[in-house]
């Protein structure tokens, strides 16, 4: 989709001491900035590093959704006007695998636009011009709600011998901790893992091909089946006891794929 004109960029700085309320002794959350003008990329860049947040940078959606497929983001700060994709269609897509918060930072100020963000799953909306320490604040904000509500509290699953752990990224045995005897831990790619973290979000759940495709590649994917019939073969291999007849990877003929604890 086109971009509708270029926005204007921040008018306000912030100014005094870097303030930040995340708790003592814990990692600060990772950041990452989508936006297409690089003075003002750069500038949001800078005054999150100040305040010690790691920050990871997009100019594209395509690009967005690929950082935070290797690396989750704790939250996002999105431009709408993104020039390959619209940035809504970037929110629906980080919306199949994540509940990280996102704030969208725009130019468009109609009522449509912003129902439209905040519907497809952004948390809050910052139109431009804007001020650089409001937007921090909300970001705080956005942060504590999430860290309150426990969005992305650990997600230990089972498959077969294996107890899976979405938060860590581990594969171990349920009973013991360890691998099965004479057994390797699988080792899954961050595909496999992005795959796998949307259907073990939604136990029982039916989760459609066209947004799989879309949650782990991004728009535009939405009819590269194939891809997913490749990857879903190698995750039942790796994780499935059979994986001729996999119970809890399973497929829904012409719709899509489910978890089945």
């Amino acid at each position: 989709m086109p971009k509708p004109g270029p926005e204007p960029a921040v008018t306000t700085a912030a100014s005094g001491r870097p303030e930040n309320s995340w708790p003592a002794g814990r990692p600060m959350p990772r950041i990452l900035v989508v936006e297409d003008q690089m003075q003002l990329l750069r500038a949001l860049e800078i005054n999150l590093r100040a305040r010690q947040y790691e920050v990871a940078t997009a100019r594209t959606g395509r690009e967005a959704l690929a950082t935070a497929a290797a690396t989750p983001p704790d939250a996002m700060i999105l431009d709408l006007g993104l020039p390959d994709v619209d940035g809504t269609e970037v929110i629906v897509a980080f919306r199949g695998w994540s509940r990280a918060p996102i704030i969208v930072l725009s130019g468009r100020t109609s009522p449509g636009d912003k129902i439209g963000a905040l519907d497809a799953g952004a948390d809050d909306y910052v139109t431009k011009p804007f001020a650089m320490g409001e937007l921090l604040a909300r970001l705080r904000a956005a942060l504590r709600r999430d860290e309150g509500a426990g969005h992305d509290a650990a997600l230990v699953a089972t498959i077969g011998d294996w107890s899976i752990d979405l938060a860590a990224h581990t594969i171990q045995n349920p009973a013991s901790g360890t691998v099965p005897a004479g057994s390797s831990p699988p080792r899954l790619t961050p595909t496999e893992w992005r795959i796998l973290e949307i259907l073990l979000r939604r136990p029982g759940q039916l989760v459609s091909s066209a947004q799989l495709l879309s949650g782990v590649w991004g728009p535009g994917f939405q009819d590269r089946t194939n891809y997913l019939r490749f990857h879903m073969t190698r995750l039942r291999r790796k994780l499935e006891e059979n994986s001729s007849r996999p119970r809890h990877l399973l497929t829904e003929p012409g719709m899509g794929y489910r978890y089945q604890p």
